[in-house]
């Protein structure tokens, strides 16, 4: 079987959107699954629908990298997006031709070429994601070398020789899992100014002509297909063979911070984009929306769908007593209480539920469970204490969440090792506990409490929480009371028939955020 070209996409018969040449408008640094499902998937799509007609430059951010495999490929690449819209099955093939060549900047050839894109008039845009360790300043890095280690110290020997070069200032686009992307990474190539003790001018244009931007970007990216069966199938189906294939969910939302002006600048607008790629002058809102509603939403549900039996997300779905549990919860406790327009906000939890039910995906709700403790602080926590505030009454579903969370590291403690707390859940088996080790030895130490005694020590430790939780009236008697029944009853279906409503698990039935949404806006 040949391997993917454009000579050999074309014997294949594929009939798919194709850009063969184009001028090189974007350096990447990064080349893995993420950014290649992501954003060059949205460029290019900009090429087809809004003749942006631009070409993305990858560079590998270390020196082991892709770029060989890229390169043999001509950058082409096959992307699948798989999963569930509005409850149906969704496997959608494309040919990604957005890619022109892939840069090792660690063997001299390429640092070269990496310069002459950067000296390049066609240049226009910089993107990154070189993981959350990305974004660092490494005072060893120096200005002459080949390259400097660090991605910061790499992007500054960039900017200078486009600097030298006298060519317009450009777009960077940060897209690593850290708060204050763009700023981070803007304050560190400052330092290295400083450091190499490189011109004022350069300083001006770095911080007045070029435009760092802050991004939000929420795409699951599982990566390529492991499954030689299914390799072997699609590469009979292809008529091709490509080891760079990519599997990515349908759900993608970019959100860029920066001024609005630059919606006229990035080619997302003009190809229809705006309901997946964005500027707003504050991102902050998105980040809490997406913290809140699809992080929150899984804290909120997985430890206790865990100890009634279940392992796998997808499943959980299948079961209308938790996602009746999950969708009051956003429905009614997360999305009234947010700061953003409520019809968007029940169009991303509507979401939640196809995202959640991808059929492609097995997600354990164990590696969900990791680091629960300050999971539920942040993601959860939050809309507890607002909607108190704004309600006057406990909410029903996250004061249940609260109990399950006290549940999964407490439900049998058979003792602590250097993995974790080695708990029992109903089913029979034993589970592990993974968090900061303060924490697990908290509920190691009490794993002989009552369950008053225990709801009790979780509530008073600050060091969990932040704050004394026993302050919050009625709070202590409604999880002791849910511990007792998620203890009695593990089986959420059991604890709904004996507590009704009052247990929070029902009320929002399959498909109801996005029917209740219709409804609001027959009324509107």
């Amino acid at each position: 079987m040949e391997t993917l070209n454009y000579e050999v996409l074309k014997k294949s018969g594929y009939d798919g959107y194709v850009l063969k040449d184009a001028p090189e408008k974007v350096l990447q640094f990064g080349e893995g699954n993420f950014l290649r499902a992501f954003v060059d998937y949205w460029f290019d799509l900009a090429n087809e629908k809004a003749d942006w007609n631009g070409k993305c430059v990858l560079v590998q951010p270390i020196a082991p990298g892709l770029a060989k495999m890229i390169n043999e490929q001509e950058g082409l690449y096959t992307l699948y997006l798989r999963g569930s819209e509005n409850g149906k099955k969704v496997d959608d093939k494309r040919v990604i031709s957005s890619v022109s060549r892939c840069l090792n900047p660690y063997e001299k050839e390429d640092f070269d070429k990496m310069m002459a894109v950067a000296a390049s008039d066609d240049l226009e845009i910089v993107v990154s994601n070189t993981t959350e360790a990305g974004i660092v300043y490494d005072p060893a890095c120096k200005l002459e070398d080949v390259p400097a280690s660090s991605f910061p110290g790499k992007l500054t020997q960039v900017l200078y020789h486009r600097y030298k070069a006298g060519k317009k200032g450009i777009i960077m686009l940060a897209c690593e899992l850290i708060d204050n992307n763009g700023k981070e990474l803007l304050k560190c190539v400052n330092q290295y100014i400083e450091q190499w003790g490189l011109e004022d001018g350069f300083k001006k244009y770095v911080n007045e002509d070029c435009t760092f931007c802050g991004s939000l970007v929420d795409r699951i990216v599982p990566g390529r297909i492991r499954d030689p069966k299914e390799v072997a199938e699609l590469e009979q189906k292809h008529g091709y063979a490509d080891p760079l294939l990519d599997v990515g969910e349908v759900f993608g939302v970019w959100v860029i911070e920066g001024d609005t002006k630059l919606n006229d600048v990035l080619p997302f607008r003009k190809a229809g984009l705006e309901d997946h790629v964005f500027v707003t002058p504050d991102m902050s809102p998105y980040k809490k929306r997406k913290v809140r509603i699809l992080n929150g939403a899984h804290t909120g549900f997985v430890l206790g769908a865990y100890l009634a039996g279940y392992d796998i997300v997808r499943d959980c779905m299948h079961d209308d007593t938790i996602l009746g549990y999950m969708n009051k919860m956003l429905l009614d406790e997360v999305v009234p209480i947010l700061p953003l327009d409520q019809d968007d906000c029940k169009k991303f939890a509507a979401a939640v539920e196809d995202r959640f039910n991808n059929p492609f995906v097995n997600h354990e709700l164990m590696s969900i469970s990791l680091n629960s403790t300050s999971k539920w602080r942040a993601r959860n926590m939050p809309s507890f204490l607002e909607y108190i505030e704004k309600n006057g009454k406990l909410p029903t579903c996250l004061t249940m969440s609260f109990a399950a969370y006290i549940a999964f590291y407490s439900n049998d403690v058979q003792g602590l090792t250097d993995k974790g707390l080695v708990c029992k859940r109903a089913k029979g088996n034993e589970y592990t506990v993974s968090d900061d080790r303060w924490a697990l030895e908290f509920y190691n130490e009490h794993k002989n409490d009552d369950i008053p005694t225990l709801v009790h020590a979780v509530m008073t430790n600050e060091q969990m929480w932040g704050q004394d939780l026993t302050k919050v009236a009625g709070f202590e008697e409604a999880t002791v009371k849910n511990l007792t029944m998620i203890r009695e009853h593990p089986d959420p279906r059991r604890r709904q028939a004996l507590a009704g409503q009052q247990s929070g698990q029902m009320g929002v039935e399959r498909g109801d955020i996005a029917a209740h949404l219709d409804r609001d806006r027959r009324k509107s």
